[in-house]
């Protein structure tokens, strides 16, 4: 199933989508609907320069991340432990001495800032591996030592190391906070990915906390060149289309948390 969400997950995206219009009009065209299928791949190209345009895309991520507030780590309530979720190092092959930090390896940092400002006794790694991606040391692993880096001691930590979703993340730490006897936690990730790992912690039946971290839009000036395709507000804007498309399939599945 996972293989399976991950296929249909991408051609939903931009590109993806693009990639099946096009062959469609290649199909209308060799059948002679040739004025029809021209339209299909316009179609596709117009979605694709507006999610390629920073403008767009800038737009389209505030939307999520707005509904959280960044606040500073002393101003968060005390918890019993702080909860980690992966996606933002690379652990890289066996021979890799060290891991590589991502563009999200700020979900460790602030975890560590939590800490140290004493909202919990406790950090919980969540990351595990994909099923393609067997490796003998997991994002958890390298997630402790870059804590342990940060100053976090070892015997502070504790490993998540099953799951390979945001849906394995909730439900592998439900079960590690119930054999410890923990319930409320402060919920550390992306501001991009936090509504989406919220609602599903929370149907999990974790007392979860929001500390967003990992903003990514900020205020800029007015500038014509926002408004041409630009790749990497295209790739920002497939990861927030995945964060509400990921939401809507969560939520219809039961595993996310409905508002309203």
């Amino acid at each position: 199933m996972l293989y399976l969400d991950k296929l249909l997950a991408q051609l939903a995206y931009p590109l993806g989508l693009l990639f099946l219009l096009a062959l469609l009009a290649l199909l209308l065209w060799l059948i002679r609907w040739r004025r029809t299928g021209a339209g299909v791949l316009c179609l596709g190209l117009a979605w694709v320069w507006l999610w390629s345009m920073p403008v767009a895309s800038d737009a389209l991520r505030a939307s999520l991340e707005s509904r959280f507030e960044y606040v500073p780590a002393h101003a968060l309530p005390e918890a019993d432990a702080v909860v980690v979720l992966g996606g933002g190092i690379n652990v890289g092959p066996p021979q890799w001495p060290y891991p590589n930090l991502g563009p999200a390896a700020d979900r460790v940092w602030h975890g560590a800032r939590l800490y140290h400002a004493d909202r919990a006794p406790w950090v919980i790694v969540s990351g595990g591996s994909v099923p393609w991606r067997e490796r003998e040391r997991v994002e958890a692993h390298a997630m402790r030592e870059f804590l342990v880096d940060l100053g976090v001691p070892a015997s502070a930590v504790l490993l998540e190391t099953d799951s390979a979703t945001t849906r394995g993340n909730a439900v592998y730490t439900a079960q590690l906070l119930e054999d410890r006897g923990l319930e409320r936690v402060l919920l550390v990730t992306s501001a991009l990915h936090m509504e989406r790992a919220l609602a599903t912690f929370r149907a999990a039946g974790v007392e979860a906390w929001p500390a967003p971290t990992d903003f990514e839009v900020e205020p800029v000036p007015a500038d014509p060149l926002r408004w041409l395709p630009d790749a990497q507000a295209l790739a920002d804007s497939t990861r927030a289309l995945k964060e509400y498309l990921g939401l809507w399939v969560y939520r219809w599945r039961g595993w996310a948390e409905w508002k309203g």
